[in-house]
């Protein structure tokens, strides 16, 4: 197996330069995006009230709440960026979302139906972490700090399953039982479904113009620092609130 010489002192020092400068650069956008989207992902007050009033089917409103879930929810939208954040080929694209996918509905859909009654504080510490958990591995940290490399399958479809949980707990307030119930909440799942086509497709169409550019190399490893720095972030936001309400 050939091993890639090592840089010499300079070249290590200008590389790190141009890492931290992209990362100084970058991370006061992330933390403005990180305040101003944290609160965004529960349904607004407005939307709340609506939803409440409606009695039956409502398949056109639960499809665009979903939908407008997902777009405002910037933990999904940061774990759905480390996901595909290496990959280069469709199919591995394809093969992962649809285990992200699989997860989430399975939890969305039973957390609601049985009303299952678990601290939101603490779902979205956990959604944070997945963050992390992805950032990390991206970074190389599985293999090369603790010598080990979990299966990213298995852990993909974990973290569906919580991120799942996540949008159940925030949905149960709102969403009424009887015999709508079953539609609306399909109708909802979809609508996040459909959130998360459009979501990937500006990520994805985004991952492949940078790939492209000679940045990439050297500002790849920023990014994902960043990336997990905003699950550490996301994770002690909720953590704090659980504590402390």
């Amino acid at each position: 197996m050939n091993v890639a010489p090592a840089c010499t002192l300079p070249q290590c020092v200008r590389a790190a330069t141009a890492r931290l400068r992209w990362a100084r650069g970058a991370l006061p956008l992330l933390l403005v995006m990180c305040a101003v989207q944290a609160t965004a992902h529960d349904l607004s007050a407005d939307n709340a009230a609506y939803v409440q009033s409606l009695s039956g089917p409502a398949v056109g409103p639960f499809l665009y709440l979903g939908a407008k879930h997902m777009l405002t929810g910037l933990d999904h939208l940061l774990f759905l960026l480390g996901v595909i954040f290496l990959l280069s080929r469709a199919s591995d694209i394809i093969t992962y979302i649809t285990l992200f996918t699989l997860g989430h509905s399975i939890t969305l859909m039973l957390g609601v139906w049985f009303n299952w009654q678990v601290n939101v504080h603490l779902v979205d510490a956990v959604i944070g972490l997945s963050i992390v958990y992805k950032a990390f591995e991206n970074l190389g940290g599985f293999k090369h700090v603790l010598g080990l490399q979990p299966s990213t399958h298995l852990a993909v479809l974990v973290f569906g399953l919580c991120h799942g949980l996540g949008l159940a707990t925030k949905l149960q307030g709102y969403i009424s039982g009887g015999d709508g119930l079953l539609t609306n909440l399909m109708s909802f799942n979809i609508g996040v479904e459909l959130g998360q086509i459009l979501a990937l497709t500006a990520i994805a169409y985004v991952l492949l113009l940078w790939r492209s550019s000679r940045s990439f190399g050297t500002s790849a490893f920023a990014a994902n620092a960043v990336l997990m720095c905003l699950g550490f972030i996301l994770t002690g936001r909720q953590i704090a609130a659980y504590v402390f309400a």
